[in-house]
């Protein structure tokens, strides 16, 4: 069963929201832990180093590749 609309049958004050409208930063800084567990990681130090790092290279934006 398809959710989809033909692009005729939509109403006029349909439309698309873009994709950079779908994706926000967080309301806070992004903690090593968030990092961790937006990979599907267990909070050891080892994976909070690996954390460490990738918030350095990749900044903030390190989580916004992690999550769907």
């Amino acid at each position: 069963m398809s959710t989809s609309t033909p692009e005729g049958s939509r109403s006029p004050d349909d439309h698309i929201t873009p994709d950079a409208l779908l994706h926000t930063a967080p309301p806070r800084d992004v903690t090593l832990e968030d990092v961790v567990m937006a990979a599907g990681r267990d909070v050891t130090p080892k994976n909070l180093d690996w954390a460490r790092r990738k918030l350095e290279t990749e900044g903030p934006a390190a989580i916004e590749k992690l999550l769907p």
